[in-house]
């Protein structure tokens, strides 16, 4: 699978997080009992249909390698596997975070290197 997922992020959901040296995730992640994930070939489609027009977002790259079992591909939109974490993410496991500006109502994507 891949060895970078990414969570899209509400800016002041994440800066609490980053304080708190851990993320519990979003309100539809404590719904579901996990934290959702996208990798970088579904991030368009999941900001297009969750999070279209929304400001104040934050892209966060996270490393795969060592998240261990809690890390679970499951299948969602048309049986596609998706990255959900059956825990709190640890800021240890963070590789870069971008803030996702609007430009004419669509999220600018950054380039979705590891650095």
């Amino acid at each position: 699978m891949e060895r970078v997922i990414f969570k899209v992020c509400d800016q002041k959901e994440w800066s609490a997080a980053k304080q708190a040296g851990r993320y519990g995730g979003a309100p539809v992640d404590l719904a579901d009992g996990y934290i959702h994930f996208s990798t970088a070939g579904q991030l368009a489609e999941t900001l297009a249909k969750y999070f279209a027009g929304k400001e104040n977002l934050v892209l966060v790259a996270v490393n795969t390698e060592n998240l261990g079992p809690q890390l679970r591909w499951e299948p969602s939109r048309g049986g596609a596997l998706f990255p959900h974490l059956y825990e709190d993410l640890s800021m240890s496991h963070v590789v870069w975070e971008r803030s996702l500006p609007l430009d004419d109502g669509c999220h600018v994507l950054p380039d979705l290197v590891c650095e």
